[in-house]
């Protein structure tokens, strides 16, 4: 495998507008992302909405790819800078690394690709990890994985992703929105229409589970922070 780390920002977010220059620490968060990235040894790249994400990726020293402002999610962002990049498909795999998550661990990009490595049948690897509270399992924001779990309880094949409450014992798994992609499964992916469970729940990862393809999920022993809110960014900005 040749995996490659994509990772998708621009700055029309509805809840932190211009999320992905906010200051952390003297660092935009993209930046701060982009380095986190690096740290994990793959080739990174930062897909871009916006060329003010592009000039700040560039001024720190990374390389990042303007793509079309009105792409419909990040997921069709990275397809597209794949395809400036890789246009002849050396990258067979592509890991989405979130944007909004600006110290996130170097080694999970790489659990994406090793899981992808140990599953051939895997389409999609993802990672999940042990819900935070109680106060999770209700919550609509925080979306659910249910899993097959093998024996060891460290990955799993996704059976369903879901924001609702789930019934009974056991534990209840935080789906960790870092994604990696088989280079055929992304362009199928893109190439079809959101689907029924899709539009239902709001979760584009549901519309690969309708066409059939087959996403496995790392156990991860804790949720990097991810910025979301206001008191996300200040969070951040404590740890910075």
């Amino acid at each position: 495998m040749n995996p490659l780390i994509l990772i998708p920002a621009r700055l029309a977010a509805a809840r932190l507008p211009n999320k992905p220059l906010a200051d952390i620490g003297g660092k935009p968060m993209i930046v701060r992302a982009w380095e986190a990235a690096v740290g994990s040894g793959l080739p990174t790249a930062v897909a871009a909405g916006d060329a003010e994400i592009v000039e700040a990726v560039e001024a720190a020293g990374g390389r990042a790819v303007l793509t079309d402002p009105a792409l419909p999610s990040g997921t069709d962002r990275i397809r597209a800078a794949l395809n400036v990049i890789d246009p002849d498909g050396a990258h067979d795999v592509v890991i989405n690394l979130q944007g909004d998550m600006p110290f996130a661990d170097p080694a999970l990009s790489r659990l994406c690709a090793d899981l992808m490595a140990r599953k051939p049948a895997c389409d999609m690897a993802t990672l999940v990890a042990p819900e935070a509270g109680p106060e999770d399992r209700s919550n609509p924001d925080v979306v659910k994985a249910v899993l097959a779990l093998e024996d060891d309880g460290r990955s799993g094949r996704a059976l369903y992703f879901t924001r609702s409450t789930l019934y009974g014992d056991g534990p209840v798994w935080r789906h960790i929105g870092i994604y990696g992609y088989r280079r055929a499964a992304l362009d199928a992916f893109c190439a079809a229409s959101p689907s029924p469970l899709e539009r239902r729940e709001k979760l584009e990862q549901l519309r690969a589970l309708e066409m059939g393809l087959e996403i496995w999920a790392a156990v991860i022993d804790e949720a990097p922070l991810s910025v979301d809110s206001v008191s996300d960014l200040e969070a951040a900005r404590k740890l910075a």
